[in-house]
């Protein structure tokens, strides 16, 4: 891929801005400020169970050029310092709000730089839909990985043009962005990531031609797997699958880690919504951090 060189747009923060109807695509990023869920979420709660101070970051919107378009992120770091280890956070189907801009403010308050691109900037704004099948068949299944990956490389610039240290790189998605995780952690310059309950398998297509499943033998980066054991969306004979595929591949592919939380579904980490569960979510939250250290992004 190539991509133009990278631009940076810091902007101001707007504090206690909310999402309103007919939000454009910047005024949407701008909700994960404050408040603002897209209607689709589905059995969203009054707010989020966890709410994490800005106190001592830096936190905003930003804009980062990859292949002549301007991506939209919002970051979080602690304030005043450099050489900053980079986690890059990848979102639900939902796009950034005010969840995915919490768990920026957590990965900064222990020590991150984290970076969360919107990734359907191009395609259309999650805010917009009330309607799962309509988000998902007119913007989520229209981004391309190839996509996705080269934004992934924008944020990673940005990191290291904005006091993040681009030798440590981590990166970690939830649903949707568990699934790019795997595949990010198979092609980006990243040295481990964690997968929150991210699909595994799953038909080829032009815009995804590969899947976690096909990439197992072949990972340049560490994974750590996080998934439920009553997720409906991800069976797991398609876990104990990837596991077999990654025993076989290469060293990065054969020190991936599962946890597997019993009693547990899909979407645990989200504490917005009504499948959060504080146990498994707690957990992983630590072993997240943990995964990270062992692996030298810390």
């Amino acid at each position: 891929m190539s991509y133009h060189d990278l631009q940076n747009d810091l902007n101001s923060l707007l504090p206690g801005q909310s999402m309103a109807a007919g939000a454009s695509r910047r005024t949407a990023l701008k909700a994960a400020l404050g408040v603002g869920y897209a209607a689709s979420a589905g059995s969203i709660m009054a707010q989020t169970a966890v709410k994490t101070s800005s106190d001592g970051l830096t936190t905003g919107e930003i804009n980062f050029e990859v292949a002549g378009f301007k991506v939209p992120a919002f970051f979080a770091a602690p304030a005043g310092k450099t050489n900053l280890p980079v986690v890059l956070v990848v979102h639900e189907i939902f796009g950034v709000h005010e969840y995915i801009a919490d768990t920026c403010r957590r990965f900064a308050q222990a020590g991150y730089l984290a970076v969360a691109p919107e990734f359907f900037a191009r395609q259309g704004d999650p805010a917009k839909y009330g309607e799962m099948a309509k988000l998902m068949s007119e913007v989520v299944s229209k981004v391309p990985d190839a996509q996705v990956l080269a934004d992934l490389d924008g944020a990673v610039k940005w990191a290291g043009a904005n006091g993040g240290d681009t030798a440590r790189v981590a990166v970690t998605g939830f649903c949707w962005g568990g699934r790019i995780t795997w595949l990010y952690a198979a092609y980006g310059p990243v040295r481990t990531g964690v997968a929150w309950y991210g699909r595994l398998v799953g038909a080829p297509s032009d815009l995804l031609p590969k899947h976690p499943i096909d990439l197992a033998t072949s990972m340049r980066a560490p994974v750590l797997g996080l998934y439920g054991e009553k997720d409906g969306g991800i069976p797991l004979d398609t876990v104990d699958k990837m596991k077999a595929a990654l025993a076989t591949g290469t060293a990065a592919s054969k020190a991936a880690q599962f946890v597997i939380y019993p009693d547990t579904g899909h979407a645990f980490h989200a504490d917005y919504r009504a499948s959060y569960r504080q146990g498994p979510a707690d957990d992983g939250w630590k072993r997240c951090l943990a995964w990270f250290k062992a692996n030298g992004v810390a």
